[in-house]
């Protein structure tokens, strides 16, 4: 009994060296041939801009433990429950799911991170940010997939402030996480140009695919310990707060430029917007006029042509702004013209009292 219980150990011990042997050999050669080693992650995130990361961690057969997204929101005019889009992608492929309403001191949230034990948390537009002692849990640690190029915009809405700003180049960092907003170590960068009138939905669409890219590149070479983590310089530091519904109100003072970049921007909410006649007259698709002298010594707000399909308004510094899409508040979006007709404008008035 005893020399068959021997036997059937040393086998158990040979088969357990073999399987070890199989799994380096894979190892070794998945990376080489630019496979992803599978890892055990949780999942942080929450709008549609997270769910490309996730769906390539899917599809690169690691192993998704968790999902932690944000609660279910009300939305639109019945405020029915919405759920995240990360939430549903989870769900559809029988992914765990966790709403907690706060992350930080939540004993519930740290105990399912200890036990999961990950090797390394994915965070990608979660909306909360992340206690240290959590940050500590998973072997590899947080990595968080940002829209910007660090130290470029940190924070809550680098899309939108990029685009305001009027940059003409933007892109996606991993990085390390730390106790700051968006500081630790990056571990990859890529970069994507602007397009002249691409606005912040649609750019956000790109920097999400991209960044699902970069996850994918960098997550093997982190688990090969083939990165070396590249310091921010705080000195180059700017940044992209979360937005407010007053950074949609239009300044008189800015030029035309200006203003179009915030109506790129700041879609989807708070929009760019102005009061008329006592309401709000939101403005969803406008360009800057290149002749920038149609304009002179008219006051901001004014209406100085108006065609077949839109309406040109005076802006500071001699400016114009060529509005082709507008929205009065509580009805639907209509061309400019549209627009003039039914408010019955005409030019030298203003569309800002």
């Amino acid at each position: 009994m005893r020399n068959s219980f021997t036997a059937k150990t040393q086998r158990t011990a040979k088969l357990a060296r073999k399987v070890a042997l199989v799994e380096r050999r894979y190892f070794v050669f998945s990376s080489a041939l630019g496979y992803q080693y599978p890892v055990k992650l949780i999942f942080m995130g929450t709008p549609e801009f997270s769910v490309p990361s996730l769906e390539r961690l899917v599809a690169d057969g690691h192993d998704i433990a968790a999902v932690f997204t944000q609660p279910d929101k009300p939305a639109g005019r019945g405020k029915h429950l919405h759920e995240p889009p990360a939430k549903t992608f989870a769900l559809e492929r029988g992914i765990a799911v966790h709403q907690p309403a706060r992350i930080k001191s939540n004993e519930e949230v740290r105990a399912i991170f200890e036990s999961i034990s990950p090797d390394a948390c994915v965070v990608a537009a979660y909306g909360k940010i992340l206690p240290v002692s959590m940050l500590a849990i998973p072997r590899l640690g947080c990595i968080n997939v940002h829209a910007s190029l660090l130290p470029k915009y940190r924070g809550a809405a680098p899309i939108n402030w990029a685009i305001a700003n009027g940059e003409i180049e933007t892109g996606v960092t991993i990085m390390q996480m730390d106790a700051g907003m968006d500081t630790g170590p990056m571990l990859a960068k890529t970069a994507i140009k602007i397009g002249d009138e691409e606005t912040a939905p649609e750019l956000s669409s790109r920097l999400a695919r991209a960044g699902a890219e970069l996850l994918s590149e960098t997550l093997s070479r982190i688990a090969l310990g083939e990165i070396e983590p590249v310091l921010q310089d705080s000195d180059e530091a700017t940044y992209a707060p979360m937005l407010k519904r007053e950074d949609g109100l239009i300044d008189g003072r800015m030029t035309a430029r200006e203003i179009a970049n915030r109506v790129r921007a700041f879609q989807p909410w708070p929009g760019s917007y102005t009061r008329f006649r006592g309401g709000k007259l939101i403005i969803w698709r406008a360009r800057a006029m290149s002749e920038l002298t149609a304009a002179d010594g008219i006051e901001s707000g004014t209406v100085v042509n108006i065609d077949d399909t839109a309406m040109t308004i005076a802006c500071a510094s001699s400016t114009a702004l060529h509005i082709e899409e507008i929205q009065v508040e509580g009805k639907r979006r209509m061309s400019a013209r549209e627009f003039v007709n039914g408010a019955r404008l005409k030019v030298g008035d203003s569309i800002t009292r």
